[in-house]
């Protein structure tokens, strides 16, 4: 199935998705917004898919809203859009389908990751950024807060101190600091850009995807979770997962001194 606004392609396990809208530096309007609900969705049904990579065409990944959208469009003299429905509608339910997707995610971002931008590469399980990649979060230039959910992701990864100060700011995060802060997994020359990426979202695919799910929801769970609940928590999992064909896999080829082959069930 071909699309307007991204690219979408599946091999030996590795879903790509691409933004594209290079001309505008992929930022979204409503039509990717309807395409990537479908991408996901196709995604979350398609067993032979182990991870997620998800990027952008051309020059960055994403610069954010489009303000030119109808949708969001100020025209002077009459009255605001609504953007808190716009929020509702579409931003809200792409970060929770990608924090309860069925395989990992990787945000491979090169160039600007502004606005909505970075929140969404934020919302993938692992960020690998080019050394010349940026993060931006500009929203109070225009009398805006950080949404997308950054206001959650940044808090949670940088600390308060430092999220204020990148919202407040809109200060311009290098990939290298956003990496030595922990907002990301790794940054990478860009010379090694791609390989990185493809060596990474290679290992996922390989490994038992229904443990990395679990993994990242106990995570996300963590930080709600008191200690006696995330215990229970684990041990939920941990029940589920010892009785997974991956977990008998993974003991089998550890007795039996070979390399494992999980299947993601």
């Amino acid at each position: 199935m071909s699309y307007q606004t991204v690219l979408f392609e599946v091999q030996d396990g590795i879903a790509r998705l691409t933004l594209n809208r290079p001309d505008k530096m992929n930022s979204f309007n409503a039509d990717m917004h309807a395409e990537l609900r479908e991408v996901l969705d196709r995604i979350q049904t398609d067993k032979s898919v182990r991870v997620l990579v998800l990027g952008g065409a051309g020059r960055g990944f994403c610069a954010g809203q489009d303000l030119a959208d109808a949708e969001v469009r100020f025209v002077p003299g009459q009255t605001p859009p609504d953007l808190g429905d716009v929020v509702e509608r579409h931003y809200k339910p792409l970060v929770l389908r990608l924090a309860a997707l069925r395989v990992p995610t990787v945000a491979a971002v090169h160039g600007m990751a502004a606005g909505a931008g970075a929140s969404l590469a934020l919302a993938c399980d692992l960020v690998v950024a080019a050394h010349s990649a940026a993060f931006l979060l500009p929203f109070a230039k225009i009398g805006l807060i950080p949404d997308t959910g950054c206001s959650w992701l940044v808090t949670q990864r940088v600390g308060l101190a430092r999220a204020l100060g990148l919202a407040m700011t809109g200060h311009k995060l290098s990939a290298a600091q956003a990496a030595d802060w922990g907002l990301i997994w790794s940054a990478v020359p860009d010379a090694d850009f791609a390989a990185a990426v493809t060596t990474l979202a290679q290992q996922l695919a390989a490994m038992p995807t229904k443990a990395l799910v679990r993994t990242r929801q106990a995570m996300l769970a963590a930080h709600t979770h008191s200690l006696e609940q995330q215990l229970s928590t684990e041990a939920g999992f941990m029940r589920e997962l010892g009785r997974s064909a991956d977990y008998v896999e993974g003991v089998s080829a550890f007795l039996e001194k070979r390399a494992p082959r999980f299947t993601g069930e």
